[in-house]
């Protein structure tokens, strides 16, 4: 071993031999499958320390089912096919999407996307992440295409899914719809606009509003029935300010009598009150503010318009003509788009849904079913369900995404799908073959717009069939077909962020309850977020991903980020740390140096896979604690807490093995002739197996520098090629050795103690003492003194006591004392 750890040097001869070894492929893993829902990450720019977080603790449970004893099937794709591609595209080559061709643009976005996927590639296998990359899946892809498309007409054969024109979400920055999923809440400042409308007799009505540009699109104004200032104006109309047109004026028990003046205009559409009351009421709809964000020709003076000019513009004229009585301040939180953070309009168009609202139960009870990491994130799942109140919306008005395989009659309104043989299919580019069945007319149209990227990314475990069967050597078949993927379809793990359990796993769990009538995963994994100064997650959206993890791995070690990465708790939000980073590579070097000292005594071991006869209590006392670390430490995985395994890990190297085995063995490693040969060969023995437990119990944490200490040391005398190819049940070998260990605990205590005692004096811990005095504080432990007694050289050696002598006593103080230039030290065994 080279006195220094390299670790540019061994993370790339590391890497490399990973590579050409095919060290995490399945075949050269056997046993039972363990199959990962891995998160395939958005392809639009670079990749934050974000995602090295969360990634990096998916490899950590990855790299310990693989150990114990699964075969791994541990798959990874990129998700190319959405809006934040599109925006990416359009940002990097300056274009704009709806400006172009389709195709056109598709290209670009294609082109891109494989470049960026190949840079992310590239940074994972540098963080030493254990997937299988010689198949990996885009979410565009052909492939994914094909099975997007399937499940599409799948669906709707089942009746789950629908076509109509309906109010939709419509962000008109993106230019398309979203689903419910996709908002976000924000507080904004504005204002309650007192308005002055007139009934059909002239009276004055004033109506509060914060949306005051939606005058021109007003279809009604409400009362409470129970509200004794409005019931004379039953069956009456309103007259709506500036713009002229007369509306009902209607009493709806929806209507807060205690907010505003009591009266509320109904617009198409300001928020989804409107859209319960345009539906109740069967009003009409006047659409006001178009796909563009700005105002129609329905707006009157407001056309051309964008809202905040036509609410301004509106407020202004209602000032002038003195139809403003009152303006309060307010702040209020209103609907945006999760990706511009724009707000939010409603449209009608015609969209495709997935009927979710009578299966609230189905889904409640399909969470039941799965096992969530950490417990109480299920609550969240639930709040989300049980307060749905939309379908879920499909369409999306883009250009790069996945088509419908669908045509539409324009005769007689039937819906057309295509065959699954044509699968996938572009209905714009493919024209529908033959005549309609229904009516028997061709004037058959293609459908136009594409699915929701979470449409697709919903059928992760479907994808995930598709590329297992590939790795497998088998002719990829139907993920839908039942007797395919009914022993599939329950994949072992989802791992994911806490941010989207409303979207990727809620509706992963919808498709999956659709198809196969069961839960998609036996375990839900999920992970926090890494927070910026301010407090807010880190992300390229919000440009505070100042740590970038390609400048990171040029001044750290991998090992020293994954190290950061397996500090925090599981699910739990936590701030980046330079100095955790510090405090991995800290580690590594400890780790390098505790290796490089026992290299010299675990060369030309005669028998190292054969136990010697008598191990000796102090071996003894090292299996037992490292025996009863791996059982924590197991545990603690088991439930996915890599963090509290870490720590029992921990615990074990830096306290029982540094700390006290190695000074203990120190005196008989360099001073053999002091001992009996058997008992420095049981030593040797313990220090190879002892370090090869370590290297095991670390190796999902820190793969690099444990892979390269394995080379160095156990590789020559082990049979497999690598350390993570080594299984538990082989290595950590349960050891119970309960009385040794009380004994070798009271011999650290005396150590301890006498460590302690000189640091205080400033003394070196070669500093020897002419006489220690040992008192164990209640005399019936006679018997434990003659115990103790029997490790006298192990003693003397790590104390340097030249003198020992054994008392039982009470009361007595630990101290270290000077007489004429020898040392004396007094140390108590409670």
């Amino acid at each position: 071993m080279e006195k220094k750890y390299d670790h540019q040097l061994s993370e790339a001869a590391a890497q490399q031999q990973w590579q050409e070894h095919k060290t995490y492929a399945m075949e050269n893993n056997p046993g039972p499958l363990y199959s990962i829902d891995t998160p395939p990450p958005t392809v639009s720019g670079t990749l934050h320390i974000g995602h090295i977080f969360s990634y990096t603790q998916t490899d950590i449970i990855a790299r310990y089912k693989r150990m114990n004893g699964y075969s791994v099937f541990y798959p990874f794709g990129f998700d190319d096919n959405g809006l934040p591609t599109e925006r990416y595209v359009e940002k990097k080559r300056n274009v704009r999407g709806h400006e172009m061709s389709r195709s056109e643009f598709i290209a670009l976005c294609t082109q891109e996307s494989h470049e960026a996927a190949e840079i992310f590639k590239k940074l994972w296998q540098k963080m030493g992440l254990s997937a299988d990359w010689s198949e990996t899946y885009s979410t565009i892809s052909d492939d994914s295409r094909k099975i997007s498309q399937e499940s599409f007409i799948e669906l709707f054969n089942k009746n789950y899914i629908y076509r109509k024109q309906e109010p939709a979400l419509y962000c008109t920055t993106c230019r398309t719809s979203v689903a419910q999923a996709e908002l976000d809440d924000l507080q904004v400042p504005s204002f309650f606009n007192d308005i002055i409308f007139k009934d059909s007799d002239g009276n004055d009505l004033i109506i509060a509003t914060t949306r005051p540009e939606l005058l021109p699109a007003c279809v009604a104004v409400l009362y409470n029935p129970d509200d004794v200032r409005y019931k004379h104006l039953h069956g009456k109309k309103a007259i709506v300010p500036l713009f002229g047109q007369t509306v009902p004026l209607l009493p709806d028990d929806l209507v807060a009598i205690d907010k505003g003046s009591g009266l509320v205009m109904v617009c198409t559409f300001g928020d989804k009150t409107d859209i319960i009351w345009y539906k109740k009421h069967n009003l009409p709809y006047r659409h006001v503010i178009g796909l563009d964000g700005k105002c129609t020709d329905n707006a009157g003076f407001l056309q051309g318009l964008k809202v905040a000019d036509a609410r301004a513009t509106v407020i202004e004229t209602l000032r002038e003509q003195n139809l403003l009585p009152r303006q309060q301040p307010i702040t209020h939180s209103v609907n945006v788009h999760e990706r511009c953070k724009k707000e939010i309009e409603y449209t009608i168009l015609p969209q495709w849904f997935i009927s979710i609202l009578p299966y609230k139960e189905k889904f409640l009870e399909m969470a039941d079913s799965i096992n969530w990491h950490p417990a109480f994130m299920k609550s969240r799942y639930n709040d989300w369900v049980e307060n749905l109140a939309w379908d879920w919306g499909i369409s999306r008005q883009r250009f790069y995404g996945i088509p419908f395989p669908a045509w539409h009659c324009q005769d007689c309104g039937k819906i057309l799908l295509a065959h699954p043989n044509q699968l996938p299919v572009d209905p714009q580019e493919t024209p529908y073959q033959g005549s309609c069945p229904q009516c028997g007319k061709n004037n058959i149209k293609p459908d136009t717009d594409v699915m929701d990227t979470w449409n697709t990314s919903s059928l992760t475990p479907y994808i995930c069939y598709d590329v297992f069967q590939k790795i497998n050597g088998n002719t990829p078949t139907s993920p839908f077909q039942e007797n395919a993927l009914r022993s599939w379809a329950q994949m072992s793990m989802r791992p994911q962020a806490h941010d989207i359990i409303r979207t990727w796993a809620f509706d992963t769990i919808v498709k999956s309850w659709m198809h196969n009538g069961i839960a998609p995963w036996k375990d839900i994994v999920i992970s926090g977020h890494v927070l910026a100064d301010s407090k807010e997650k880190l992300s390229k959206s919000k440009n505070n991903a100042s740590m970038d993890p390609v400048t990171l791995l040029q001044q750290y070690p991998a090992d020293a980020i994954r190290y950061w990465t397996a500090s925090g708790r599981l699910g739990q939000d936590m701030m980046f740390s330079e100095e955790q980073l510090k405090i991995g590579q800290k580690l590594i070097t400890k780790m390098w140096n505790a290796f490089l000292f026992a290299q010299p005594h675990l060369t030309n071991l005669s028998a190292p896979h054969t136990p010697p006869q008598n191990i000796g209590a102090i071996n003894k006392w090292l299996l037992h604690t490292i025996s009863a670390c791996f059982e924590k430490y197991q545990q603690y995985l088991e439930q996915h807490e890599f963090g509290l395994a870490l720590n029992m890990v921990e615990q074990f190297f830096w306290s029982s093995f540094c700390d006290n085995y190695l000074e203990l063995i120190k005196n008989q490693l360099f001073n053999p002739e002091q001992y009996k040969a058997e008992e420095v060969e049981a030593t040797r023995w313990t220090l190879y197996h002892a370090g090869l437990r370590i290297l095991q119990l670390y190796s999902p944490y820190l793969p690099h520098i444990t892979e390269t200490i394995y080379h160095e040391l156990y590789a020559q005398h082990e049979a497999l090629q690598s350390i993570h190819q080594t299984r538990y049940q082989d290595v950590q070998i349960p050891y119970i050795f309960v009385d040794e260990a009380e004994i070798i605990n009271d011999v650290i205590t005396i150590a301890t103690q006498v460590r302690k005692l000189k640091s205080e004096k400033q003394l070196s811990l070669k500093t020897p003492l002419t006489t220690m005095n040992v008192f164990m504080q209640t005399a019936a432990l006679s018997d434990k003194i003659e115990k103790i007694k029997q490790h006298d050289q192990l003693i003397r050696g790590v104390t340097q006591a030249v003198s020992i002598n054994y008392h039982a006593a009470d009361n007595q103080t630990s101290l270290l004392t000077e007489k004429d230039g020898a040392w004396h030290a007094e140390v108590v065994i409670e």
